[in-house]
């Protein structure tokens, strides 16, 4: 049977759309589907093989985390880059603190999200509680933060009578979740992994479920389903990027589904998304080793103060701007010691003062962040 996504009802002055539940059978169209399902599973592999060689890998998925929390809360209009997003509070200027904070917050709920899966099964709890941290203290704290919304949302346009898309009325959001739930469990029909995923994607986005933060929470629920579904062992695959580099084609193949019931060109689009984001992601962690490997040798000429510096990298891989207040802290050495290691680092080319002070300044790891730009 082909996919019936589902109908438009006339409401009053607008029409909302209601998704067919995905306990329904259906199958895809096209045989360019199968190829892509098998590329995409063979560089997920030797992504995840990949991650599984490399050195103190957990340090460096921090940052693969702050470039999903900075490029996934963009998508939604927030300002952060990748730079301003790895400071400390105490490091960030009022004007940018609300959008840093909406940043911060999406690595809260993922890392809380992450965690959570190890104690409870995905579920639409685990989604709500992670939703209340992502709206904690922010913009959409207004929102219902952490429940499912109570009254109609839209997309796009001034009001509901102009809207781009109206998603289900909130009355019909318990069958349309629970059957969501199921699906996520694998209790309709046997899927392959990633074609669930897309499909949970797409449903989610068209349920939309919360009167803010759907779009943040969908593509972090992309993540979760990828552990949860062990495709991948360890959290370093995140289209968000993908979605922001073709943002219109992303937007636009939700559309299509909604609108022709073409399946077919949503997974084509998920699928070469996958492919291309574990292309990569392979390829940073190969400049990450590279880079890592230039800096040991650099090192090696300080000396009694290279086991010191080694530390301090360490560190710094996961977050790659430091205060020297900062780096005092993390190698409980004192001040004197940490200037000189600081100053010796800076002359190896592998810190770069950034502000341009003489006071309150910050030491980046620039050549490590520059891969994460």
């Amino acid at each position: 049977m082909t996919f019936k996504a589902g109908t438009y009802k006339q409401q009053y002055q607008y029409k909302s759309f209601l998704p067919s539940l995905l306990a329904n059978p259906f199958e895809w169209q096209s045989d360019a589907i199968l190829e892509l399902l098998s590329d995409a599973s063979r560089f997920i592999g030797e992504l995840n093989t990949f991650a599984d060689l490399v050195p103190d890998v957990n340090f460096f998925i921090e940052m693969h985390k702050v470039k999903e929390a900075t490029t996934s809360s963009r998508i939604e209009g927030t300002r952060t880059n990748i730079d301003e997003a790895v400071l400390s509070e105490n490091n960030i200027s009022n004007e940018k603190r609300d959008d840093w904070e909406e940043v911060r917050n999406y690595i809260r709920a993922l890392n809380y999200s992450i965690d959570r899966m190890q104690e409870l099964p995905l579920s639409m709890r685990l989604i709500k509680e992670a939703h209340s941290i992502l709206l904690s203290g922010v913009r959409g704290e207004n929102k219902l933060p952490g429940e499912v919304r109570k009254s109609q949302n839209w997309i796009g346009g001034a009001d509901i009578k102009s809207a781009t898309f109206v998603p289900p009325p909130h009355e019909d959001l318990p069958d349309l979740l629970t059957d969501l739930e199921k699906f996520w469990h694998g209790e309709t029909r046997q899927l392959p992994a990633l074609i669930r995923i897309a499909i949970s994607h797409y449903q989610f986005e068209t349920i939309h479920p919360f009167l803010d933060g759907n779009g943040r929470m969908g593509r972090l629920l992309i993540t979760l389903q990828l552990l949860q579904l062990k495709l991948m062992a360890k959290p370093v695959l995140y289209l968000s990027d993908f979605f922001e580099r073709n943002r219109m084609e992303y937007y636009q193949a939700l559309e299509r589904v909604r609108f022709t019931d073409s399946l077919d060109h949503w997974l084509r689009f998920i699928l070469t998304g996958v492919i291309q984001t574990a292309q990569n992601s392979k390829k940073t962690f190969v400049d990450i080793g590279t880079l890592r490997d230039s800096y040991r040798e650099r090192i090696k000429s300080l000396g009694k103060r290279e086991k010191l510096a080694k530390a301090l990298l360490l560190q710094l891989y996961s977050s790659p701007i430091v205060s020297p207040r900062e780096a005092e802290q993390k190698l409980g050495v004192t001040a004197a010691t940490t200037n000189r290691l600081i100053s010796e680092l800076e002359k190896l080319g592998i810190l770069k003062e950034m502000t341009g002070y003489s006071r309150n300044r910050l030491y980046a790891l620039h050549e490590y962040l520059e891969i994460f730009r």
